[in-house]
């Protein structure tokens, strides 16, 4: 797949970081589409299937040959509880109620989605080999795995059958804040395996808005994000920008960076600021207020 430097993340849809409105939403989808953006993520357990839902609203207004599309397996939320099943069966369960719901006839990309989530043996034995079967049946085109903690794609990817994992997707690794994903560029390339950063605005924390009252990351690191956002209004440079430059300018290796957003005007934004010169300078500033906080982990949650 030949995918867009700048790639459409569909969590928003699901109300993830905000409410939304869904006709919002739709157009949003359009407008990536119509702008260049031919590579769209999500998974059903954003917003507990409403992102998966109001896409598959967007995806019937577009022809099918204008994009590539991805979604996952393995978690899941009903009545606002979280869950996660990475068994074989309910993955392949999964991926054809996500095909209904985002009304299409095959998946170009499967993940099995946030695999720290259970045993990595399990995602290597069971889980990897029933989507495999599912490529086999022409259902799905290519196979993936995601997670925060890039050791862990390392390890499922180390064992398991040669071949099997054809891409990773690593989020909030590759941004103004963190560039842990950089040590682990050589080993997915050895094994020609395509890589997919999301979360250049570090899930909010890079942003005007500032981080979500949910975000797992530690307070230090929120505190010095929302210092770095404020010096760079100051300078009538928005973060959010220099943000998405940072993750879609530097890095040839990297196959496209997933932002997300349901709103249309942001949308346009967000193509806008990748096709604009980034302000080194202001990079090296930034970098240097969120000081001892940068590469700061957290676990997912």
């Amino acid at each position: 797949m030949k995918v867009s430097n700048l790639s459409f993340g569909a969590s928003s849809l699901g109300g993830v970081f905000h409410s939304i409105k869904e006709n919002d939403g739709i157009e949003a989808v359009i407008t990536a589409v119509e702008n260049g953006i031919n590579f769209i993520d999500v998974s059903p357990y954003y917003g507990h299937l409403k992102a998966e839902t109001v896409l598959g609203k967007a995806l019937k207004l577009i022809p099918r040959d204008k994009y590539y599309l991805s979604t996952k397996v393995g978690r899941y939320g009903k009545d606002g509880v979280n869950y996660w099943d990475y068994s074989a069966k309910r993955a392949t369960e999964s991926v054809y109620e996500s095909m209904e719901r985002l009304n299409v006839d095959y998946i170009d990309l499967i993940n099995v989605h946030d695999i720290e989530f259970t045993d990595l043996q399990k995602v290597a034995e069971e889980t990897l080999p029933a989507l495999v079967e599912l490529k086999k049946k022409g259902i799905v085109g290519h196979v993936g795995i995601t997670d925060l903690q890039p050791e862990n794609l390392k390890w499922v990817i180390e064992h398991s059958e040669e071949g099997t994992v054809e891409s990773v997707l690593n989020f909030c690794h590759y941004c103004l804040n963190d560039e842990l994903l950089v040590d682990f560029l050589d080993f997915f390339e050895e094994r020609g395996i395509g890589v997919i950063n999301a979360s250049p605005l570090s899930m909010g924390l890079l942003s005007e808005r500032g981080a979500p009252d949910w975000h797992p990351a530690p307070e230090a690191l929120k505190e010095a994000c929302t210092r770095a956002a404020q010096y760079c209004k100051e300078k009538g440079y928005p973060i959010e920008k220099l943000a998405v430059q940072y993750s879609t300018s530097l890095n040839p290796r990297i196959a496209t960076t997933l932002f997300s957003s349901a709103n249309p005007q942001n949308v346009l934004k967000n193509i806008q600021f990748v096709n604009e010169p980034m302000d080194e300078q202001l990079v090296k500033e930034v970098k240097a207020i969120i000081g001892d906080q940068m590469g700061a982990r957290w676990k997912n949650s």
